[in-house]
């Protein structure tokens, strides 16, 4: 495939929503030279759905790939087991392989919603990760110095705070960084509070006489309530959420951050976001919403989505402070509704069902044992609403 040298596609690769380049001219060269570069992001399977602030990335690798570069994705079914604490203040928890192995089942499948399927290099890391041994172990970890580690911030600041930091966290830099010796990657990209690990491959490549990967890094995206976006906060935006989901939790981000989803979840230029963030909070939310939903259904399902939310939260003028109900999967909308106190029994809210007094999302529900996939508005009789989504979203 021809390479695209295009300078002011390379600009936007290099500068849009990039925080560090390492080393900007090592990757502005690589990509003028005319030749084909091999681009790898790895991402752990610590959650079944990618969200948002993970699809950053793939849009950057998509930018490489339009001009016509190799794209490597790694789904890290090892290094999931083993956990990355780079950004936690605490240790995170082993993956049992079931675990990663359940929540790992759609990535390819999700990724190629933004990536070119054909164009994409797939592996997961446990080809060559399982077969290490110490003696190749040891060979890496001689690379790194224990305090290289300890002084990354988030480790530094759980040492002092006598927190417990494992051996196994002292691994992780390692296995990302072999994870670029067995693909033999040419650049990494990654969030900010990977850059240890990015480096790691810096530093292991040349050990194995392979030229040192550049990096680049992006910012990173806050969940709808502000803290860090994560699953376990129940504050993501999922890029497989129907379009109703991701219109509703799009107009419920904070203010101060809409600027910054224009920037980094949607492909819109600086010249409209500018014009878009004029017209004001409401109208500039909807606006972010109808483009994130496009970006990820289409823009007739985009222009519906947006019609819901104003006829449900606007015109009706629902109450602003409705309650959540987080169900299992499976579970029948009668007992959803007992379950979370809207009803005294299971049989009382299959009464109310049968007198056509339910509604999800404005359609009446005449099916007691209807189970919901997805996030929706539930009302119960003529007063009483709920909001209801499902367990791990």
């Amino acid at each position: 495939m021809e390479i695209n040298t295009d300078q002011q596609k390379i600009k936007y690769i290099l500068d849009r929503n990039v925080e560090e380049v390492i080393s900007k001219e090592s990757l502005e060269a690589k990509l003028s030279s005319g030749k084909s570069i091999r681009v790898k992001l790895g991402i752990d399977p610590t959650s079944p759905f990618i969200h948002i602030g993970r699809a950053v990335l793939l849009w950057k690798l998509k930018s490489f790939q339009e001009l016509g570069h190799k794209v490597i994705l790694i789904v890290g079914d090892f290094t999931g087991l083993v956990g990355d604490t780079s950004d936690k203040d605490s240790e995170r928890p082993m993956l049992s392989e079931k675990q990663a192995e359940a929540n790992m089942k759609t990535y390819f499948r999700q990724t190629f919603k933004i990536l070119d399927s054909s164009k994409t290099e797939t592996h997961y890391n446990s080809e060559w990760l399982k077969k290490l041994g110490f003696k190749e172990v040891s060979r890496l970890a001689d690379l790194f110095s224990l305090h290289e580690f300890s002084a990354r911030d988030v480790i530094n600041r759980r040492l002092k705070e006598g927190k417990r930091v494992s051996l196994r966290e002292v691994l992780y830099p390692l296995m990302q960084g072999y994870d670029s010796v067995a693909v033999r990657a040419d650049i990494e990209i990654g969030g900010t509070d990977q850059r240890f690990n990015l480096l790691a491959g810096r530093v292991i490549q040349p050990a194995y006489k392979q030229k040192a990967q550049d990096i680049l890094m992006t910012s990173l995206l806050e969940g709808t309530d502000g803290r860090k976006m994560s699953s376990s906060f129940g504050n993501v935006i999922n890029i497989t959420d129907s379009p109703n989901e991701i219109c509703g939790k799009v107009m419920s981000v904070r203010d101060d951050l809409i600027e910054k989803y224009y920037k980094l979840a949607t492909n819109l230029g600086e010249d409209k976001i500018t014009e878009n963030m004029r017209k004001g909070g409401l109208e500039s939310k909807q606006i972010l919403a109808f483009e994130i939903v496009k970006l990820y259904h289409s823009e007739s399902k985009a222009i519906a989505a947006l019609k819901f939310f104003r006829e449900t939260f606007q015109e009706k003028k629902l109450p602003s402070d409705i309650e959540t109900f987080i169900f299992k999967k499976g579970t029948a909308i009668n007992h959803i509704i007992h379950i979370s106190g809207a009803s005294r029994s299971a049989s009382a809210a299959r009464t109310l069902i049968r007198q056509r007094a339910v509604e999800l999302d404005q359609k009446i529900i005449i099916d007691p044992s209807f189970k919901p996939e997805a996030l929706g508005i539930l009302r119960i009789g003529k007063k009483k609403f709920l909001k209801i989504i499902p367990e791990g979203k």
